[in-house]
Order: structure tokens, then sequence, then C-alpha cells
């Protein structure tokens, strides 16, 4: 649980994926991508807009990353989920199922 660099191949752009598997319970893959090394923020909200959980709030060189999250301490739900740097800004949505 946790991050991981997936690849220090260096991507062309950010790019943020869908999570693997969604629906989900409790646990979902979400994967991203950072072209240069920078601060990232990568945060979980619920549907009212409050942050429920910081996943990464660290630099990170360039690289792919996969961030596996055990959201067992969540209600069922949709959730968002952003990462955010200096230069990009991306949200997309996750249902939990219990």
């Amino acid at each position: 649980i946790g991050i991981q660099t997936i690849s220090n191949e260096i991507p062309s752009g950010y790019r943020l994926e869908q999570n693997y598997p969604n629906p989900f319970n409790p646990v979902t893959n979400i994967k991203f991508s950072v072209p240069k090394s920078g601060f990232v923020s990568l945060k979980v909200f619920d549907i009212s807009g409050k942050e429920v959980s910081s996943l990464v709030s660290s630099v990170l060189n360039a690289g792919v990353y996969n961030y596996e999250l055990d959201a067992s301490g969540l209600s069922s739900g949709a959730y968002f989920y952003r990462l955010s740097t200096e230069n990009f800004n991306e949200v997309r949505k996750m249902i939990l199922v219990k």
C-alpha cells in the first residue's frame, strides 16, 4: 500500500489515469505521470468536497507512479481524487462499494 515508481522513463506530459478497479472494495490503484521533478500533491475528497486523505505531498522525480489506495476506513460512495503540481491539476471520480 502506498506509492511505487513504475518507470523512470520520462513521460511526455502530466497524466492522471482513471483508478482501477472502479468501482472498488477496498483497494484501488491510481496511476499518474510526472514529466519533470517537482512538488506533487495527490488528495482524495468526498462528494461534498471535503478532503478525506492526502496520499502524496512531496517532491517526486520525473516518472510514472502508481499509488495503491486502501480505502477500508472510508464509507461507501463517490469520491474524487486530484493530482496537483505547479503547472497541472486534474480530478477524477471513483466509486467505493462495500
